[in-house]
């Protein structure tokens, strides 16, 4: 069975142009076109770096946590507790997938 980094790897490795690059503390990035889409902390937390208006409607929605480190940036922190959390995690790092690709070609990796 897949752990939850490794099924949120998968499927965001499936979108055309992303690579994955070790990110510092033990995780994973995964970027598009030079830009990094967010990375992931084990099976625990994703941050996620988007303009502070994409932040703003994010955490007043409740999709996502201003991050735990920058708080008076863009970025967001994503807990993951459990199976339950991928679909948010996932739709966190698909809409700054489609953000960072609209309107560009996508280079391949």
């Amino acid at each position: 069975m897949a752990s939850i980094r490794e099924k949120i790897e998968l499927e965001v490795l499936g979108w055309s142009g992303v690579e994955k690059r070790p990110h510092r503390f033990n995780g994973v990035e995964f970027r598009v076109n030079g830009h990094e889409i967010g990375h992931l902390h084990g099976d625990r937390l994703a941050d996620l770096p988007f303009p502070r208006r994409v932040r703003e409607e994010l955490v007043e929605a409740g999709k996502a946590q201003v991050h735990h480190v920058l708080p008076q940036t863009g970025w967001v922190s994503f807990r993951i507790r459990g199976e339950e959390d991928v679909e948010g995690a996932l739709y966190l790092f698909r809409r700054n997938y489609e953000r960072l690709t609209a309107g560009k070609k996508v280079e391949r990796s």
